[in-house]
């Protein structure tokens, strides 16, 4: 038996059964200690100060002073604690200041110290026995949680227990633990609770680096697919939020695009981003759809996959193209609105855009008229410019092709949507992704976690490389108008059916006949750029359509060399006699068979009817190859247009766009 009790419980004092219970005995001894003490203490003032009225004062004095100081320092722990320790402290003071002036054995002195010091000292002991019981469970509030996860002596409070959630605050160790603690054993967390990851985030109060919530959600609530039904808020405002999902707890998954000026939130760029399968596609169609549904909204769309996601939903967009040249179009058009929704905002005593702004504008305080006259003015409705597979556009006019727009388009009313699989620093500028300060997070790989959330939501828990693509729609969401506490928090969007192919049929159709049309300052602004290309939303009979709607060839992959001059052509003289153009060639040139190189006038006209061509067919931006087929029809060389390209820029008729090399038609009308 000895050697048995010696084995598991062998201590420091050489594994004896005599080590052992000095061991056990060890933790309970200083109560007993400060006992003796406090008779040490009485008899000692006794001797000194018999009867001495001064050092009664003193003695009271300091037994005051003392239970004063031990209910201060006891701010920080328990209320029971407290409470016990004051009293013991008050009871021992007080008794050591009867024994000093009487003397400890004067009256019932030593009786209260021979009965109530033993009392006092074995509440300590009982009170030590029920923290740490023999069988080593803890009596603590979290049941010996945080001492196994390495938060030992933090506090939780009392814990707000909802429907699948439980929210605790927590209070750590002064001057030993900090809120980085916490983050750090989530994961430890999760594995004494036998939970996953995301399923214990923790919130930092702002306000305080030992202070925050612990939130805990036992059950994956997204686990069953929800399908889409239709939108959420028909003919409401594009201010109100946008429903797309769910959290983990049943909540709804909601964000807003614009700003408020009341709550002072402000409006928001957004980046979709998730790796391959990991539901991107069907989160894009949750927004859209809730977008288009709004009464005060208008989109203008570039999908390079032809809109296989989005056809059913691209009769409801005011502007759609497919990518290559449309698209750099469009990216010039957004660049063109901006000034000129931003004139017209602060002409009607708009700071930023809000729902009053897409109405006719018949109030004197909105008004671009002195006076306080009434202007009349068509109002403005909010614009989202959205690039869908936003890397395809990148890898063609370059990573900052959007930075411009990002900076500068939220005081236009017009919010920028990005989506891509991964919006790395190689893929999109810094300059841009600061710019994009909301994010749909969705599965992606464990390494690509910190180019799609800021890293305190990380840090708090969140985890979107766990899901990968085996849990498509699974997201986090971070945006202004959300409690930063949900940032951490899952959600998941909805689901679309084939089914529900026919509600997005009926949804485009409300949007053509009830939705919001572009306004003449935005409409006018576009047709600047974009000409023919931009024609506004088609009717619901489908009999009027942009000519932006039909399919176009990716853009001009060429990696240009010169802002004026392809570099195909580099130190080549355009003023070199052409191919045909040797005397005795018989081969016909501009449709004259006189072999003669063109004059200036001549390659001025063919060069602007080319020009002209392109715009009626609604190709708005140019480069050298585009020029290819028109020169073999012709029988011009690149050289020539590259010389020509440069005089159509110096004349106006031409405009630089970000990538070098390529050029956007200034319309005919607005040139002249």
């Amino acid at each position: 038996m000895t050697g048995y009790l010696a084995q598991p419980h062998g201590g420091p004092d050489g594994g004896s059964v005599r080590g052992y219970l000095l061991h056990r005995a060890k933790p309970h001894i200083p109560p007993w200690l400060g006992w003796a003490g406090t008779g040490l203490a009485g008899a000692l003032g006794h001797w000194r100060w018999p009867d001495n009225a001064a050092a009664g004062v003193g003695l009271t004095l300091a037994s005051v002073a003392l239970t004063g100081a031990t209910w201060l320092m006891g701010k920080s722990t328990t209320k029971q604690r407290r409470i016990h320790s004051a009293v013991t402290v008050a009871a021992g003071s007080a008794w050591v200041t009867a024994a000093c002036l009487a003397g400890p054995t004067a009256g019932p002195i030593d009786d209260l110290y021979l009965m109530g010091g033993p009392v006092v000292a074995l509440s300590w002991n009982v009170r030590m026995t029920l923290r740490h019981n023999p069988e080593g469970a803890s009596g603590s509030s979290d049941g010996g949680l945080l001492e196994k996860v390495g938060l030992a002596r933090a506090q939780i409070g009392q814990a707000k227990v909802e429907p699948n959630r439980v929210t605790a605050p927590l209070a750590l160790e002064p001057g030993e633990q900090t809120n980085d603690d916490v983050s750090k054993a989530l994961a430890r967390i999760a594995s004494a609770l036998d939970l996953p990851k995301s399923a214990v985030r923790y919130s930092p109060d702002p306000d305080s680096e030992r202070r925050g919530d612990l939130v805990i959600v036992p059950e994956d609530m997204l686990a069953a697919v929800v399908d889409w039904e239709g939108p959420s808020n028909l003919g409401g405002s594009i201010a109100e939020p946008l429903v797309i999902g769910r959290y983990d707890d049943g909540a709804p998954l909601q964000l807003w695009l614009p700003g408020d000026p009341e709550t002072k939130r402000n409006s928001t760029h957004l980046l979709i981003a998730g790796g391959t399968g990991s539901g991107k596609g069907e989160t894009a169609l949750n927004l859209l759809s809730e977008i288009l549904s709004r009464r005060d909204v208008i989109v203008w769309f570039s999908d390079p996959k032809a809109f296989q996601d989005f056809a059913p939903l691209r009769p409801g967009l005011d502007w759609g193209v497919e990518g290559g040249t449309d698209t750099e179009v469009m990216v010039e058009a957004v660049k063109a609105v901006i000034p000129a929704r931003t004139r017209w905002l602060g002409a009607h005593g708009y700071r930023q855009w809000v729902p009053a702004a897409a109405e006719t504008q018949n109030d004197p305080e909105h008004s671009c008229r002195p006076g306080g006259q009434t202007c009349g003015c068509p109002g403005m409705p909010f614009l989202v410019s959205w690039f869908e597979e936003a890397a395809n556009t990148l890898r063609s006019l370059g990573d900052d092709a959007f930075t411009g727009i990002a900076q500068e388009a939220r005081s236009a009313g017009i919010s920028l949507v990005v989506s891509l699989q991964r919006p790395s620093y190689d893929q999109m500028s810094t300059s841009t992704r600061a710019s994009l300060p909301s994010v749909i997070a969705l599965g992606c790989d464990p390494r690509d976690e910190g180019f799609s959330l800021p890293e305190s939501v990380l840090d708090a828990g969140a985890h979107p490389g766990a899901w990968g693509n085996r849990r498509p729609g699974y997201c986090y969401v971070v945006s202004p108008g959300i409690d930063e506490g949900r940032y951490p928090s899952p959600g998941r969007t909805l689901a679309f059916p084939a089914r529900a192919v026919k509600t997005m049929e009926l949804l485009a159709t409300w949007a053509q006949r009830n939705g919001a049309h572009a306004d003449p300052i935005t409409a006018d602004a576009a047709s600047g750029v974009a000409g023919r290309a931009y024609a506004g939303r088609p009717a619901p009979d489908g009999t009027v359509q942009s000519a932006a709607l039909r399919a176009v060839e990716e853009g001009d992959e060429m990696d240009h060399g010169g802002l004026l001059v392809d570099p195909e052509d580099a130190g080549i003289d355009p003023e070199a006699e052409l191919p045909g153009s040797q005397e005795g060639d018989d081969a016909p040139i501009f449709g004259q068979d006189t072999g003669r190189k063109p004059s200036p006038e001549e390659a001025r006209r063919l060069f602007a009817d080319a020009l002209a061509e392109f715009e009626a067919a609604g190709q708005m931006v140019v480069g050298p190859k585009d020029f290819m087929d028109w020169c073999d029809r012709h029988k011009l060389s690149r050289p020539w247009v590259s010389e020509r390209l440069k005089e159509a820029a110096m004349a106006g008729r031409l405009e630089a766009t970000n990538t070098t090399g390529r050029w956007r038609i200034v319309p005919a009308l607005t040139a002249a």
